[in-house]
């Protein structure tokens, strides 16, 4: 391990792995990995939730019947809700987003999964996207996941990242050479 991590970043390593393993073994992966991310989704739009579970001083017993309920709401397995009451009992919860992170980029990286950053002057039609993505799948070998977004700064063009390398065709970016070149002169 690099000695650059964070005590958060190794302990939520630690844990995303563990889930993941016994999922693994319960044969239940593909059950939690939609819990998670259900409970993510839910935790990054509730300031409230990611509060409330972020609070040192709430009881254990409030915060277990919390979990307990989205359990019911979010039907998560057996596996999961156990795994969160053990956050609670572990004074771990804390930890819970930067485990449900890991823990999904676990369970993408075992499907062979690369995540690809696209950012686009304009709005990309959905055949257009998919066109990108089959396109570079093909090309690349591996599922492609995309995480899109729109950046009208851009001027024109797009930016592409597949892990380290970055492709930037943007005008913005041509705006940026052309003015550190006619400084340089």
């Amino acid at each position: 391990m690099s000695s650059n991590k964070s005590f958060s970043s190794e302990t939520s390593e630690r844990y995303s792995r563990a889930l993941f393993e016994a999922s693994k073994e319960s044969n239940d992966l593909i059950d939690v990995e939609k819990g998670i991310n259900s409970f993510y989704l839910l935790l990054k739009s509730s300031p409230d939730l990611k509060n409330f579970l972020k609070n040192p001083t709430e009881s254990f017993k409030k915060q277990n019947d919390v979990i307990n309920l989205l359990g019911e709401k979010l039907k998560f397995p057996n596996n999961l809700k156990n795994f969160f009451l053990l956050l609670i009992e572990k004074r771990r919860i804390f930890y819970v987003q930067k485990i449900s992170e890991s823990f999904l980029k676990l369970c993408s990286k075992k499907r062979g999964e690369i995540k690809v950053s696209l950012v686009s002057s304009k709005e990309l039609s959905k055949s257009e996207l998919e066109k990108i993505s089959k396109d570079l799948s093909v090309s690349m070998g591996s599922i492609l996941k995309f995480d899109y977004k729109v950046d009208k700064e851009l001027i024109g063009g797009l930016k592409l990242q597949i892990g380290s390398f970055m492709i930037d065709t943007s005008i913005k970016n041509k705006l940026k050479k052309f003015k550190q070149a006619m400084l340089v002169n």
